[in-house]
């Protein structure tokens, strides 16, 4: 496959690590030669020093003859234009990067493709789904459904309330089981368990169950004790959290602390129509945050532009007794300081876009496709076709690629999960767990 990245921003660089596993034909169009320098050394590509919208450079980048055209620059306006040009020049399929949730309507899909432009990527949209997921429960640091529900993996931190610590994931994981534990994080490794391997104190574990046994889950794993989350608090109020607070559950109670006073009457307009209240202020700033009520408050969320701000915000926090903490870190060197402080949600816009696109090329009919940062693990829900592979054999008998594992299924609408003798049946939904593997080998196995 053919690529074309223009941008060689955060976003066009994830991208580019994450498709040259795959070995692809990767060209990188950007003005900037200390960027593409920089890129050109860490990736197998190739690098065009121009402008996106240089019609010569594009058919230089050889546009005429590229699958997929991804144009991830910081300006929406040149994104969009430079798609059209590509998409005239002879691209398959081309995506641009967004920053106004007007373009995303349903109304207004047709106009966009008309114009030449395939899909949108809206990072402050992806990263706002991503954080009220995360917001549903408070003792949970990361939840993905799958057909809405019928199976839920739970990404969660073992503490001493811990029931199933110490004992062989065979004696807690049998086929006749309501959970199965598809990834550990321990420290800086990650591990795609067998039977042997058990679960170990502040062990990030990563469960695929059912809707049902979520109660029950949070039983063996201690935390019955956690609030839900019902009072949240933001720091930051840009496009990520006006998104965040216009999809969140009407039960929820929002305050937002935006340091800019302008900003603040911006959000009052934006959000009128809602209950959430805008405050002026600093949200590192303990007396605020003491006359704010935050004592009552089970959620803080920091999602300002800086990932310091927000990581010394979310201790400021937990120091004041809020359980659940989510924090923006845009800048993927101090992910590994934020997990190890234990800030709770940890929320990457670039890496969750670059995801989504990097979807966008798999051959195989993938529904949704999610990177875990903490585990540097990729989720896909991917639909078996009819004589594929991956319905010819039982589990156990697949030979599936190291680091890969099969969570569970859905089939009928109904969730199930997966043992060694299941068989996987045309149609059905499989949730497919890729630890530092190619998410193309794996794919090869569902057409």
């Amino acid at each position: 496959m053919k690529i074309i990245i223009t941008g060689a921003y955060a976003i066009g660089t994830h991208l580019a690590r994450l498709l040259s596993r795959n070995h692809e034909d990767i060209t990188i169009i950007d003005k900037d030669p200390d960027r593409l320098a920089q890129i050109g050394s860490d990736y197998d590509l190739m690098t065009v020093e121009a402008s996106p919208e240089s019609i010569r450079a594009l058919k230089e980048a050889g546009i005429a003859h590229t699958d997929l055209y991804i144009a991830v620059t910081p300006d929406q306006s040149l994104n969009m234009t430079s798609c059209m040009l590509a998409k005239a020049l002879g691209a398959k399929k081309t995506v641009a990067r967004i920053d106004n949730s007007e373009y995303i309507a349903e109304d207004s899909e047709e106009l966009i493709r008309s114009l030449g432009i395939d899909s949108l990527i809206y990072p402050e949209a992806l990263a706002a789904r991503d954080i009220n997921n995360g917001l549903k429960m408070s003792w949970v640091r990361q939840r993905w459904d799958v057909h809405n529900g019928a199976l839920v993996m739970l990404g969660i931190k073992l503490r001493e309330g811990c029931e199933i610590l110490n004992e062989p994931l065979k004696n807690l994981c049998g086929p006749k089981d309501p959970y199965h534990v598809v990834a550990i994080k321990r420290g800086k490794e990650t591990i795609i368990p067998g039977g042997n391997d058990e679960l170990k104190l502040y062990d990030l574990a990563y469960f695929m169950t059912t809707r049902q046994y979520i109660p029950y889950i949070r039983k063996i794993v201690g935390k019955e004790n956690y609030v839900d989350v019902k009072n949240v608090m933001i720091m930051g109020g840009g496009k990520t959290a006006v998104n965040a607070v216009r999809s969140m559950p009407k039960y929820m109670d929002v305050k937002i602390l935006e340091i800019n006073a302008d900003r603040c009457e911006r959000l009052n307009e934006l959000l009128e129509n809602s209950d959430t209240l805008v405050i002026n202020g600093d949200g590192r700033d303990t007396s605020l945050l003491t006359e704010e009520n935050i004592s009552n408050t089970q959620a803080f969320v920091a999602l300002t532009g800086n990932a310091e701000t927000n990581i010394l915000a979310c201790l400021t926090a937990k120091r004041m007794g809020v359980r659940k903490t989510v924090a923006m870190v845009e800048n993927i060197d101090y992910v590994s300081m934020a997990e190890s402080l234990d800030i709770g949600t940890i929320i990457n816009k670039k890496a969750i876009a670059a995801s989504r696109i990097y979807q966008m090329m798999l051959d195989a009919d993938v529904l949704n496709i999610t990177f875990l940062m903490s585990a540097n693990a990729d989720v896909a829900e991917m639909v078996a076709k009819p004589g594929s592979k991956i319905t010819q054999k039982q589990v156990k008998d697949l030979d599936l690629p190291k680091g890969v594992t099969i969570g569970g299924l859905v089939r009928n609408e109904e969730g199930m999960l997966v043992s060694g003798s299941t068989q996987i049946e045309a149609g059905d939904t499989v949730m497919v767990f890729c630890h530092n593997t190619n998410m193309k080998k794996m794919e090869k196995l569902f057409l």
